[in-house]
């Protein structure tokens, strides 16, 4: 199991609000911790992967388990 300092639960919600649940999460976080987003977005690992690149984040891992995918990044 991987450990994380914050958990964001946007099961049911289309893009793009995963995304803004995830980036108004990160706003609250320190350099280094983990947030778990769990998302039923077909589209949120698309959204998500954009974003943490250009954000300079990292995924640390992605486990999707039918239809739900729980992602889990660290803040850079």
């Amino acid at each position: 199991m991987i450990e994380f300092d914050v958990e964001v639960d946007a099961k049911g919600l289309n893009c793009p609000l995963p995304l803004l649940r995830l980036k108004k999460a990160l706003v609250t976080m320190e350099s280094g911790q983990v947030v778990k987003v769990e998302a039923t977005d077909p589209a949120a690992h698309l959204d998500f992967g954009v974003y943490i690149e250009q954000a300079g984040h990292q995924l640390v891992d992605v486990i999707k388990d039918d239809g739900l995918q729980i992602f889990y990044i660290r803040k850079q």
